[in-house]
């Protein structure tokens, strides 16, 4: 018995594999095609974000501009008001210096008025000399009594008016002291030369 076999015949299984096969590549082609897509969106949206960067960027360095330009404004007139106040400096330096020897002025008037105090002490002293001189005059010579009452009378207004220009003298030198207190201090405070 001999059997016959039969030739391969084209199965319906190699169309439904063409189909399967060309559905499989048009899937394929949908999902490179879809990737592709999707990475011309992202390459779309990093172009944005790069360029929303650098206008960022250049906003930031005009504000640092705009920053660094008034600070510089800023800085000049402050320069300005440092050279002004140097100036006032300089002159208040040689106002100091007037005071200075004012007050040394000042100082040595005070030193005269002390010898004019002393002088004032004794001619109290020798007005009570006399004045006791007189006194006894007054005792030892009747005749001339009325004469000399005016003299004692002239002689005891001087002698008053003596003592009132004392205290002024006394006075005059204690307010020179308390005025010249401050300007010692002033003096120690700035030592001018």
């Amino acid at each position: 018995m001999s059997e016959r076999r039969n030739p391969p015949k084209a199965s319906s299984d190699e169309k439904i594999l063409q189909e399967q096969f060309l559905r499989a590549l048009s899937s394929f082609e949908g999902i490179i095609l879809s990737q592709i897509d999707i990475k011309n969106r992202l390459g779309d949206r990093l172009n944005y974000s790069i360029l929303a960067g650098i206008i960022i960027l250049g906003a930031i360095a005009f504000s640092i501009l705009i920053l660094l330009l008034t600070l510089s404004s800023q800085v000049n007139q402050m320069s300005a008001v440092v050279v002004r106040m140097n100036g006032h400096f300089s002159s208040i330096s040689q106002r100091m210096s007037q005071i200075t020897n004012r007050i040394a002025s000042m100082e040595q008037r005070v030193a005269l008025l002390e010898g004019i105090r002393e002088q004032a002490a004794v001619m109290d002293e020798q007005m009570a000399f006399i004045s006791d001189d007189v006194e006894q005059m007054r005792g030892l010579v009747d005749g001339i009594s009325r004469s000399m009452s005016g003299v004692r009378a002239n002689v005891g207004n001087i002698s008053a008016t003596m003592d009132a220009m004392n205290q002024e003298v006394h006075a005059m030198g204690a307010d020179m002291g308390r005025a010249s207190q401050p300007a010692r201090s002033l003096n120690k405070m700035f030592p001018f030369p």
